[in-house]
């Protein structure tokens, strides 16, 4: 998603998010659901996150960020031609977001509420991450009718710190993609 000046075409951006968002629950829904509770818990390695767990802790930032993306589209505003992202927004999603054959450009710790417990019910956390995979489907699709340069998100770190409505669908799914691939990692 490359773009110039860090400038969009919103329905093109927002096509492309959707995409992806897609992609991550055919992964829950054709390939991961098929899997046994002990394979979504294994830990691939010594303090290395399971499977369960990157979903886990997924779930943990959809339950902050999808409420206050829904917020952020009820305060409406018309929509946009084109999306330009903001500096922190644009550093945010580029930090966040791994390179095209998975690795990470930055290794990063999760924040200590953020970091899933070992053993998990995977059943209840997939669901979970289904349910949430959908319902930002049907956001992406309802932020077409309002500016996602306009209206703001506050970020799960601190209310006071504001991302607009493009920037943080963009960090939301750089996030995804950075574990998905972890878990792809996990169930080697």
């Amino acid at each position: 998603m490359e773009n110039f000046k860090n400038m969009y075409q919103t329905n093109v951006l927002l096509d492309n998010l959707y995409q992806k968002t897609e992609s991550f629950l055919e992964k829950a829904v054709q390939n991961w659901q098929l899997l046994s509770d002990e394979q979504l818990n294994k830990q691939p390695a010594l303090n290395a996150w399971s499977a369960a767990q990157c979903l886990e802790h997924l779930n943990f930032y959809g339950r902050h960020y999808l409420p206050e993306i829904k917020k952020a589209i009820e305060k409406g505003g018309k929509s946009a031609e084109t999306f330009k992202s903001g500096w922190l927004g644009d550093y945010f999603y580029r930090l966040m977001l791994p390179n095209t054959e998975g690795s990470l450009k930055s290794k990063m710790n999760a924040p200590k509420n953020a970091i899933p417990p070992l053993k998990l019910d995977s059943r209840a956390v997939l669901a979970e991450f289904i349910e949430q995979q959908e319902q930002l489907l049907q956001l992406i699709d309802r932020a077409r009718s309002v500016n996602i340069g306009a209206v703001r998100v506050p970020i799960s770190l601190s209310k006071w710190i504001r991302l607009k409505l493009g920037d943080t669908f963009l960090f939301l799914t750089a996030h995804l993609e950075r574990h998905v691939w972890q878990i792809e990692r996990a169930l080697i």
